[in-house]
């Protein structure tokens, strides 16, 4: 009889329950005199008004400009936002980007050094900016608004050079432009009056592929360079970059086809049930997976194929179908069917400089639909990203996957070897957003891998700075990835890519519905793979978290000293969730490896780079009720500057371990602070969102074999999550 195989322990999140917040202090001590805060400020205020007044009237559409106000480091959260000062300026926020500044106080112990902080965008009327210059004049320490002036530290007008970027890959002659707008207002006057400017300065607009992202409007232009600069001057104007071409679907490497036939199972999928999508090129007309793929579509019926796409989408395709193929070896059989959306093609002969923004209106199209719960992108802007500014591929996507519905993997890109000194190898968009999971490619599928030299690197902005997520095998010439041959399909042919790990890493994730069945929520699925994945000893930005076991029966079984425990639900705005972690009744004998894992998905604002996250987590360990011990490195008492540095609390994704002794462990609990904020400002909590979250714990205590047994009748709410599937299966990808 075969040994009984143990699971998930499931349903955890019925033993949790929302408890008191604790007791903070509300009055910080001010670094400054109010003497001090005015010698600063007000010569900033009035020289910013009058810069302002000399522009252009036709950039300041009725009036309207826009100021730089940074905050002081270490007033940066969100309960710090300085609301009051501009009710009293009659200003309003906009957006808003990270910098970093040297400050000369600051509410720490030591010397300052170099801290991020937020530079704000506000817009408001001329004339009456130019009035509040003056009233800074009366200014008492009593007055309305004075209190924010504490935790200000220069007001400015933007910069034009830092509204101008550089891409030496991008379409010559074409830009994309994005403008901030106003919230919750008719933006109609903005948007035409910079059609108008542009023109005038003889810009081509192409009105017609614009795309609203939360209060930002993208739009590709073409026009004379050196008209540029004076362009950057219209009040509203966030950005202009070199419009990027999407990036190459020819493979980094691409042999022949090998001489081994190509050996894949007469079987269909295990499940008929996930729905799965690849968004690419497309297929060829005849293929060796017409049998595993359902729905095959054109996002264009009236176009053509790419000249290397249907390669490319049978390449992905077949990634997540089968894995890497191997010569002389019959492929795993597949975990379920498959969609394949052709969105990129060749409409204009492949000389089409606007297909960026074609090719994002075809990916919404299916994103908006809401027919798929697993999606694999391979394609994207040829564009490392950037900190200040979000693309509107980033935003856009994160958009429709904020309700954790979706498991999207992206291919992270092949610029790993592009100059490291200029940031060019780092994550391309998309890979960069926060509601996804970035992947990128390992050299060889065995232990003793590390990243592959081509495969981009992070860190990612902040938040979402551990990028990539993950890392799955990619191949490189010393281990090919083998897809079958678009030219002779009964053979193999040898490439490599993050095209192909992202997919291959979606094959794990589907995987798990597959074999578990529905009760598994997308967000768990990725807190399972996260929990599960090994780093070695590589940095999180060469590999994210790691890579993720080969065999997937280390991700979903618990073995012997093993317990995996799922909690999954939602979160409240402001509300603490104690979550109890079960042990066994008799407790756990010598020494625990605690590892916990929390995902979440979260709704975005776009304009706002540093604050792009409007839902983050603080998360407190208690090994028993009476003591907390930190556990993802968010201190209580650390400032938000702190916390924002090393990627703490509005990143959305958790993991860390930590070692007790199982005798230390007396009814221990985690502690879930779910915190709301919008546009950078704190939000009433029945104005906020809830979210989904999944949060997994595996202990691991050698010595005490039935851990798994002794938790699961600790509880009688607890259910151990077994397979759906009644054959055993092999569960190696």
């Amino acid at each position: 009889m075969a040994e009984k195989r143990n699971y998930i322990i499931g349903k955890a999140e019925l033993l949790s329950s929302l408890t008191p917040p604790p007791k903070i202090n509300p009055n910080p001590v001010s670094i400054y005199t109010f003497p001090e805060v005015m010698e600063r400020l007000k010569p900033q205020f009035k020289q910013t008004a009058r810069k302002l007044n000399k522009l252009d009237d036709e950039a300041c559409p009725k009036d309207f400009a826009v100021a730089a106000i940074t905050l002081h480091p270490s007033y940066i959260a969100k309960g710090y936002f300085p609301r009051t000062l501009f009710r009293e300026m009659a200003v309003r926020s906009i957006g808003s980007k990270g910098i970093d500044i040297l400050p000369d106080r600051w509410t720490r112990v030591g010397n300052p050094v170099k801290s991020p902080t937020t530079k704000i965008f506000v817009a408001g009327k001329r004339n009456r900016l130019t009035e509040f210059s003056q009233e800074l004049d009366h200014f008492t320490e009593q007055t309305r608004g004075a209190t924010d002036l504490f935790r200000i530290w220069n007001v400015s007008e933007p910069d034009i050079t830092e509204k101008i970027k550089q891409n030496a890959e991008g379409f010559e002659g074409f830009w994309e432009v994005g403008l901030q707008l106003m919230p919750l207002g008719n933006n109609e006057f903005i948007k035409q009056a910079f059609v108008s400017y542009a023109q005038d300065l003889g810009f081509t607009i192409k009105e017609n592929m614009a795309i609203e992202v939360g209060s930002l409007w993208f739009m590709p232009i073409a026009g004379d360079e050196h008209n540029l600069t004076q362009l950057a001057t219209f009040a509203f104007l966030r950005v202009i970059r070199p419009l990027p071409s999407l990036r190459s679907f020819r493979p980094l490497t691409r042999g022949v086809p090998v001489g081994a036939d190509i050996d894949l199972p007469d079987v269909q999928p295990y499940a008929s049930d996930v729905r799965v999508a690849i968004l690419d090129g497309g297929l060829p007309e005849k293929h060796v997976l017409e049998r595993w793929v359902g729905n095959y579509s054109h996002a264009d019926t009236t176009a053509e194929d790419h000249p290397d796409g249907p390669a490319h989408g049978l390449g992905v395709t077949s990634a997540f179908l089968f894995g890497p193929l191997w010569p002389g070896e019959t492929a795993s059989r597949p975990y379920s069917y498959v969609d394949h959306h052709r969105i990129l093609d060749n409409s204009t002969d492949g000389e089409d400089q606007y297909e960026l923004y074609r090719t994002l209106s075809h990916l919404e199209d299916i994103l908006l639909s809401r027919q798929y719960e697993f999606l694999n992108l391979s394609l994207g802007p040829a564009l490392p990203i950037d900190d200040d500014e979000i693309h509107p591929w980033t935003s856009l996507i994160d958009t429709y996957l904020a309700d954790g519905d979706t498991f999207l993997t992206i291919a992270a890109g092949n610029n790993g070897e592009s100059d490291s000194s200029l940031s060019l190898n780092r994550i391309q968009v998309p890979s960069d957003c926060v509601n996804a999971i970035a992947v990128g490619a390992t050299n060889q599928i065995e232990d003793g891998w590390k990243r592959a030299s081509y495969s981009a690197v992070g860190p990612g902005r902040s938040p979402g700075l551990i990028k990539p997520d993950l890392v799955a095998f990619g191949g490189t010439p010393r281990q090919y990835f083998h897809v079958p041959s678009d030219r002779d399909p009964t053979k193999l042919v040898p490439t490599c890519g993050t095209s192909f790990s992202a997919p291959y890493l979606l094959r794990y994730a589907v995987g798990i519905r597959a074999i578990l069945g529905h009760d598994i929520s997308p967000l768990a699925i990725k807190a399972l793979l996260i929990n599960a994945a090994n780093p070695l000893d590589h940095e999180k930005g060469e590999v994210g978290w790691g890579k993720v076991p080969d065999d997937l029966g280390q991700i979903i079984e618990s073995p012997a000293g093993t317990a995996r425990i799922l909690y999954q639900g939602e979160l409240f705005p402001g509300k603490y969730l104690r979550v109890p972690l079960p042990i066994p009744e008799d407790g756990i004998t010598g020494n625990v490896k605690i590892k916990a894992t929390c995902c979440f998905s979260s709704p975005v604002d776009p304009q706002d780079t540093s604050m792009y996250t409007r839902a983050g987590v603080e998360i407190t360990f208690r090994p028993d009720p009476e003591k907390t011990q930190s556990f993802f490195k968010q201190k209580s008492v650390a400032t938000e500057a702190e916390l924002r540095a090393d990627a703490g609390k509005w990143e959305s994704v958790l993991s860390a371990n930590i070692n007790k002794r199982g005798n230390c462990l007396i009814a221990p609990s985690f502690e879930i602070h779910y915190m709301a904020r919008a546009g950078g400002d704190q939000i009433d909590g029945a104005k906020a969102a809830s979210i989904r979250y999944a949060f997994v714990v595996s202990l691991e205590a050698p010595k005490n074999p039935e851990i798994f047994t002794g938790i699961l009748q600790s509880d009688a709410r607890l259910i151990e999550i077994q397979p759906r599937i009644a054959v055993p299966i092999p569960v190696t990808i």
